[in-house]
């Protein structure tokens, strides 16, 4: 096996035994009086969530009803029925989003920002597509169309997640920038997308410079010769990016709730976070110029 499950329930029991305790104190009550208890503790699910993204099966189902009554039998004995588990999956939004949190990455003062599409269908069935009616939206990327949503992400030179937001596939990269990047202060590096002086302005005010590259038809400008270097290494997202998709099962288009493919992605995101061999951007101390 390539991941630690009995780390991975340790870590997670840890953060459901303080998630109870904030539960039995909400100051939203949700009105239902009967709370009806479930064979497997929240633990045990969330637990299951994030090691199907580290596992190699790349299809929930198979993972569920073969792989873990074969190789993990003895940790799971209450495992529930394939179809029971997928109805108490929307249990797991709340604790997925406050765990997400918790593990996120130190501001280190260099930072990458980027954003990547997550189709939900087939372009041919976007006309047939009824589950994410009124939530997914066609988008363009640089590989062309696609129905579904966006992921935004903002990492550290470590490869850590620092900031999340899912929105629909036609929403612009720069409209959710200032708002996930509220409490960073540093350098912020981005694609060519990102261009925009007033959010330049915006950022730059409160501590964060946005530094990107130049479109053919804008005037040259000098920058220092660290930032073109780490201009050149943005591409630390574009890597994260693909472990996600391709090792970690982050998008397909089988979902047939959005509570649960927003289940699906914040699981991932929280499996990503879990992992010790992230992609990270190494530094080496230039040498001195003697005179």
């Amino acid at each position: 096996m390539r991941y630690n499950i009995t780390a991975t329930f340790f870590c997670i029991d840890e953060f459901c035994k303080a998630y109870d305790e904030w539960e039995k104190h909400r100051l939203i009550d949700t009105g239902k009086k009967r709370s009806r208890s479930c064979a497997m503790s929240l633990s045990e699910m969330l637990t299951i969530m994030v090691i199907f993204h580290l596992s190699p099966c790349k299809n929930f189902k198979y993972f569920y009803s073969f792989h873990l009554p074969y190789f993990h039998k003895s940790e799971f004995p209450k495992l529930l029925s394939y179809s029971r588990f997928l109805q108490l999956m929307p249990r797991l939004f709340v604790p997925l989003c406050i765990l997400l949190q918790s593990l996120f990455g130190e501001q280190t003062g260099t930072y990458i920002a980027d954003a990547t599409s997550l189709p939900v269908c087939h372009n041919k069935r976007i006309n047939r597509n009824r589950v994410f009616k009124g939530l997914a939206a066609r988008g363009k990327t640089t590989m062309g169309w696609f129905f579904g949503l966006k992921l935004h992400l903002v990492i550290n030179h470590k490869g850590s997640i620092i900031a999340v937001k899912i929105t629909p596939g036609n929403v612009d990269e720069r409209t959710v920038l200032d708002e996930m990047t509220r409490h960073l202060k540093g350098n912020l590096y981005a694609d060519k997308g990102y261009i925009s002086q007033n959010l330049f302005q915006k950022l730059y005010q409160r501590g964060l410079k946005l530094i990107t590259g130049i479109r053919r038809n804008m005037k040259n400008y000098l920058m220092p010769l660290i930032e073109k270097v780490m201009l050149r290494k943005r591409f630390l997202v574009e890597t994260i990016f693909d472990v996600l998709k391709v090792h970690m099962n982050l998008s397909h288009t089988r979902h047939r709730s959005p509570t649960n493919a927003c289940v699906n992605i914040l699981s991932c995101l929280t499996a990503y976070q879990l992992k010790d061999n992230k992609p990270s951007m190494h530094f080496y101390p230039l040498p001195l110029i003697q005179s």
